[in-house]
Order: C-alpha cells, then structure tokens, then sequence
C-alpha cells in the first residue's frame, strides 16, 4: 500500500500549477493533504478531475476546514472506503479545526489509522509560538493514546525539525521557530519515550534531509538549503512494514508545485 504526504500550500493554487499530474503518475492508494486552504466544495471539484481510482470507483475523501476561512485544512483520499473518522484533539475549547484528522480503513480485516496533521508554524515569544505549544501538547496526549494500537500512521506537516539532520543551516536556526530545543524536546518525546518511529530517518539514519521543504527566496531550492518537516511516523508493528520511503523532490524550481514535496513510503499490509 502506497501512502503520501503533502503540504499542498494551497490545493487550488497546487491544481493550476500541475499537482494532479503528479497524483495520476505516482498513483497513491491514501494521500494526506495539509495547508488544503478551500472550502468543501472546491477540494470535491479539485478530487474528481482526478480520475477514477483503481477499482474503477470515485476516490473517498474526507476532509477538515478550518475556522479561519483560507487557512490551514487537512484532508485524506483514498482508493479504500473511509470506515470512520474523528478530529478530536485536546479540550473541548480547544481550536484543532483544519490540523487534525484521524481517518481509519480496514484492510484485509485490518484496522488502519491514517492521520493528516497540520502544525502550524511558530514566531519566538509571541501568541503564535503559545498557540503551536498548545497543539503539540494536545498532539502528546492523543500519540499516547494511539501508540498501544498496531497499525498507526501520523503524517503531515509538523514544522519542527528534528535532528541536526534535519536542517541544512541549523546554526543559522538554533533560537528560531522550528528548530527550538523546547519544539525538539516534544520530538524527542514522541520517539524516544513513546516509541513512535520516524520512518523517514529510519531509512536515513545517518545522512542529511532528504529535505522536503525549501523557501521561496533565494537560491534555497536550487542549493537544496531544506528543513526535513514533514514526517511519516509509524507505530513500531507499521514500521516493521515500511519500505522505499521517498521524498518526491522536483526536478527544477520552476516545476514545484508547492514549496514543499512529497513523502511517499510503501506499507505491506
């Protein structure tokens, strides 16, 4: 079962500049969406331009809008039908609206959880950094609820790195939203207390990146000065099941389609 990942940073703008070719060629059976930023009804429309899926049935689709309208948004598609979703996080008063959505699919008798996650990035000392801190506590008490399950994957746009692996200028970035010891502390926390595994760095320990973000500005891009922030994170019995985990970089500046890239594993369930 092939799953991706992508910040699409704007499905409608993503659509205009070539993202369905990209589906249609690497032909995934669930795709996470994060930064969706449209409403219901445009993500419908955008979804059944992309063909039919391979059992010849429409794609499934559930999707979370935000509060704020043209903000954040996650949503998952899937050639499997979509048994049940949740988007539950933290207190009752608190907005996870947009960032969080648990999907789950039988397979084979199977129960999987897919779950698309937006973490909104930071700005030190300010409302925004407060408000990130929230969600990732909030994110800390469900992961610990969802670890005892068998077969979990949590991916999406996290906006923190990790490692020093992570970041091509991590010096450059060490009192910066992103890359805050406070931000990798919860990192550390998810893997190492936890026993989440991060798929990504598992098939790269010891190497760099592989990037998936870089800034529009400059010469980022082209000289591959990336952050490595959006994750597959795997159950230990998932991880188990985990293979040829890619980062789907493009070929050229000018053919992006979002600032960010895809991340794609396959999982032989």
């Amino acid at each position: 079962m092939k799953i991706a990942s992508v910040n699409v940073n704007g499905i409608r703008a993503a659509h205009r500049k070539g993202m369905l070719d990209w589906v249609k060629e690497t032909n995934p059976d669930i795709l996470a969406l994060q930064e969706v930023r449209a409403g219901d009804a445009d993500i419908k429309k955008i979804v059944s331009e992309m063909g039919l899926a391979e059992d010849g049935g429409p794609w499934h689709l559930d999707h979370d809008e935000a509060s704020q309208k043209g903000r954040a948004g996650v949503a998952v598609l899937s050639k499997l039908p979509i048994k049940s979703r949740s988007v539950k996080l933290g207190a009752d008063d608190f907005d996870s609206a947009g960032r969080w959505l648990e999907t789950e699919f039988d397979v084979e008798g199977k129960k999987l959880t897919v779950v698309s996650i937006y973490v909104h990035s930071g700005e030190v000392d300010s409302p925004k950094q407060v408000e990130k801190y929230k969600f990732l506590d909030a994110m800390t008490e469900r992961m610990q609820e969802l670890i005892s399950q068998e077969l979990v994957l949590l991916v999406g746009d996290l906006n923190v790195g990790h490692t020093e692996l992570d970041i091509k200028n991590w010096k450059g970035n060490l009192k910066n939203s992103g890359f805050l010891p406070e931000e990798r502390a919860y990192f550390d926390g998810f893997m190492k207390t936890q026993g989440w595994i991060d798929v990504g760095r598992a098939a790269h320990p010891d190497s760099p990146g592989p990037y998936s973000w870089w800034s529009y500005r400059g010469q980022a891009f082209d000289n591959d000065a990336g952050w490595r922030i959006d994750y597959h994170l795997a159950t230990p019995k998932l991880a188990e099941l985990a293979s040829d985990y890619q980062v789907h970089r493009a070929p050229s500046y000018d053919t992006r389609w979002s600032d960010h890239s895809p991340v794609v594993a396959n999982y032989s369930l």
